[in-house]
């Protein structure tokens, strides 16, 4: 009937608002593919995106909803580019990515608690990669100096001299992406201590081979 729009919409809004979520998003979807010319289009599409949004767990679980939020939020956006949602929309995907940030933050630390060092240097690497704009970038920087000169220093003695040299350029590269870093000094103490150490192996090696 002439009223099944509207029924279908007010269903999908109960769904909404009983938090089931779940049910909602396929609802909301499912509008859009039973009344794709509606009026209340725009309306249903942000919606659709923001039961993702709402699913979006705790920061120590699964993120697949968070990942699918920012998805859909961007399609939203790209599909509605004057929606007076957009600025609902863009700080939804901020908060989604912040998120994200967070729990790649978590597994890089637990990798530095539990001494898996290598592993560790390169979660943080990959968390300036991955979030070039944030705020903690000198932190993530730093962990990642540290992780790896954590790494040279448990290394067996043939690989230290390479992977010191590896703090040292990790260290270069904090210099040329954050000069005014208050923790520039606590960098520079973890290349100074690996070019002690890499001045020690080649010191060793230079005994050595004198008394062969």
């Amino acid at each position: 009937s002439d009223k099944f729009e509207e029924l279908y919409y007010k269903y999908a809004y109960c769904s909404y608002y009983q938090q089931n979520y779940a049910d909602a998003e396929n609802l909301f979807k499912s509008y859009l593919g039973v009344f794709p010319n509606s009026s209340k289009a725009e309306e249903i599409a942000y919606m659709h995106a923001y039961c993702f949004y709402k699913q979006s767990p705790n920061v120590q679980l699964d993120q697949t909803n968070t990942t699918k939020a920012i998805g859909m939020m961007q399609g939203f956006i790209n599909s509605y580019p004057n929606s007076t949602r957009l600025a609902e929309a863009t700080q939804i995907i901020t908060k989604c990515r912040a998120k994200l940030e967070e729990k790649d933050f978590l597994s890089a630390k637990l990798y530095f608690n539990l001494e898996m060092y290598q592993a560790a240097g390169i979660s943080f690497s990959n968390l300036l990669l991955n979030y070039p704009e944030s705020p903690h970038g000198d932190e993530y920087m730093l962990m990642a100096v540290k992780s790896y000169y954590e790494y040279a220093k448990s290394s067996i003695f043939d690989k230290q001299e390479e992977r010191y040299g590896k703090v040292t350029s990790e260290y270069y590269d904090f210099v040329d992406r954050y000069p005014d870093s208050k923790l520039l000094k606590d960098a520079e103490g973890y290349k100074n201590l690996s070019q002690n150490n890499i001045k020690k192996i080649k010191d060793e090696q230079i005994k050595a081979s004198t008394n062969l």
